[in-house]
């Protein structure tokens, strides 16, 4: 890793756990809940102690200024729901236009075992080359998706995570398998921090107790969007989160310190 990618790697973490909100979703999803307003919302969570903000570049100019010292990721790939298959991510950007952006890092999404890995994987490949050229570190988003593979297995995620690995990232990101157990193998296949996504939880103890279970495995913290950025106060949420991640409390103490309310 050269001092480059390592000082940027400080910019977007905290002593190597990572507290991130993706926000690249009005490609995906469309301007939801959350990213109309998309300045707020990074203050908000930013205030909340996310550590870095994930965006596609053309919403660059509404990040800065409203990102209260955090990190700042480019994605570059993505894909719609109103497609023919959101599966298919298409290249969005390149490191020099994240760089032009204003980015501390680069993210790129790779669903292997979809009908699109081999593409996807040559992608990523071309990206980390191209990072390591500027010393941008690259966040792999590595999910297990496609025919007859089931997305929280962690035998497909574990070997998710090694090849983004192998392809040259910095930093992973993947589904959670569903418990601290089974997630330890995960954090086992490869050697970079790895993060989890937000999934589907039921509630907020819920989204919590995954981040406190991928932490207990040894994970490196989360890259979770809509269930920070769409919730009801975005900012207690990523202080939450962040209390879990960096501070190592129990799911129900962060609730609590957050000023959220304990579920019953």
């Amino acid at each position: 890793m050269t001092t480059g990618t390592a000082a940027r790697l400080d910019r977007i973490g905290t002593d190597g756990r990572y507290v991130t909100v993706p926000m690249d979703h009005g490609i995906t999803l469309g301007p939801v809940k959350g990213l109309k307003d998309i300045e707020s919302t990074i203050d908000a969570v930013t205030r909340g102690g996310a550590d870095s903000v994930l965006t596609q570049k053309g919403i660059a100019d509404r990040v800065h200024g409203n990102k209260n010292d955090a990190g700042y990721i480019v994605h570059l790939n993505g894909s719609t729901v109103i497609g023919p298959d959101s599966n298919d991510k298409r290249t969005t950007g390149s490191v020099k236009s994240a760089i032009r952006a204003g980015a501390d890092a680069v993210s790129f999404h790779f669903n292997v075992g979809s009908d699109y890995e081999p593409e996807q994987m040559s992608e990523l490949a071309e990206v980390t080359e191209e990072a390591a050229d500027y010393g941008i570190p690259v966040l792999a988003m590595t999910y297990a998706r496609g025919p007859g593979i089931e997305g929280d297995d962690p035998e497909a995620l574990g070997h998710a995570v090694r090849l983004g690995e192998e392809l040259g990232a910095d930093l992973i990101k993947t589904g959670y398998s569903g418990d601290a157990e089974s997630f330890e193998h995960v954090c086992e296949s490869t050697s970079l921090p790895v993060l989890i996504a937000g999934g589907s939880p039921d509630g907020d103890l819920s989204a919590l107790q995954d981040v406190r279970g991928a932490m207990d495995a040894g994970g490196a913290g989360v890259s979770m969007g809509r269930t920070i950025f769409q919730h009801d106060d975005p900012e207690k949420m990523a202080r939450a989160v962040s209390l879990v991640v960096h501070e190592d409390v129990s799911a129900e103490d962060a609730l609590e310190r957050a000023g959220l309310a304990v579920e019953a």
